[in-house]
């Protein structure tokens, strides 16, 4: 296993995920790569179409999002462990499994949000989609496991 790929949505169980997936990298002298999906543009927001302020909202929306993605970046490779951020936009499965294929990911690592099984029913989940679709094995951290702490790794100098 020589990539091994962080799911992150910047949600509370995100940290987490970046200090499991940074553990198993070094502990597999691995790659890390830390993966975040952004929504699509709109249809209406193009570069000749809709209101300008939306734009503007929607570029610093993704500029936060990158900026987030290269502290955990900086705080994955401090311990060690080469890895690189990349944000992509697209429908969040596909997305995914283009990455996986395209990076040779041999392990993904994400997070469970533990909705309900009505919200899983209407809205599915990434975990639920990957779970049927995923040609590389998961390691899914359950709902309840983020803990304030930093990236953490072992071994690896």
């Amino acid at each position: 296993m020589k990539n091994i790929l962080a799911l992150v949505d910047f949600s509370e169980i995100t940290a987490e995920v970046v200090t499991q997936s940074a553990r198993l990298a070094s502990i597999f002298q691995a790659k890390c790569w830390i993966l975040h999906v952004a929504a699509p543009d709109p249809d209406f927001v193009g570069f000749k179409v809709g209101p300008e302020y939306i734009r503007d909202a929607r570029a610093e929306e993704l500029r936060s999002e990158h900026r987030r993605l290269a502290e955990f970046q900086q705080q994955v490779s401090e311990q060690g462990v080469t890895c690189t951020a990349l944000l992509v936009q697209g429908h969040t499965g596909q997305a995914i499994l283009e990455e996986v294929e395209k990076l040779e990911i041999g392990l993904i690592v994400l997070g469970s949000h533990g909705h309900g099984a009505v919200y899983e029913i209407f809205a599915g989940s990434v975990a639920g989609f990957l779970l049927q679709k995923s040609p590389v094995p998961l390691y899914v951290l359950p709902a309840g496991t983020a803990r304030v702490r930093p990236v953490q790794s072992e071994g690896r100098s």
